[in-house]
């Protein structure tokens, strides 16, 4: 029976999502969760992957740029091993840099023509107007990066494996 994979971008307030499709090809932003504490959002995962015959998962890990894990990718990998444990499916973490500017790059609204008359939500700052797209967006990366790591051989062995060897 085919399974899709779940992307996860863990935030203080909000947590990102994205869903693969059954091939585990593609990856599709999936909205949001407003975080109600790690047990509440522990739930509510558990409960989308049931409905959406989700067969593992992966989570970002915000690593700084020098390669340190600072807090909150400590909180990242428990939250990984807390999902793990109530889900029983797996569930990994994969390196995060660059994915919430790649979604924000990804995400910029299109210039002002001139002579256009500038609307409400333009005089809106981007976090205001963009709360939380940029986390979908954020976890729909984690997960196409993810799907493609997968996909790719990494190792002498898998090399060979692919070319018959």
């Amino acid at each position: 029976m085919p399974v899709r994979t779940l992307g996860v971008d863990l935030g203080s307030k909000r947590i990102g999502l994205a869903i693969s499709d059954e091939a585990g090809e593609f990856s599709f932003p999936a909205g949001i969760l407003e975080s109600r504490g790690r047990k509440k959002d522990i739930a509510s995962l558990c409960k989308l992957i049931v409905e959406k015959k989700i067969g593992d998962a992966v989570i970002g890990l915000p690593i700084h740029m020098d390669g340190r894990r600072g807090p909150e990718a400590e909180k990242a990998m428990q939250f990984a091993e807390a999902l793990h444990q109530a889900s029983k499916i797996p569930v990994e973490t994969l390196d995060e840099r660059w994915t919430s500017k790649e979604a924000e790059r990804l995400f910029q609204p299109a210039p002002q023509r001139r002579g256009t008359k500038q609307r409400k939500t333009d005089r809106l700052s981007p976090e205001q107007r963009n709360r939380g797209v940029i986390d979908e967006i954020s976890a729909s990366i984690i997960l196409r990066t993810y799907l493609a790591q997968r996909r790719t051989p990494s190792t002498k062995e898998d090399l060979e494996a692919c070319n018959g060897s």
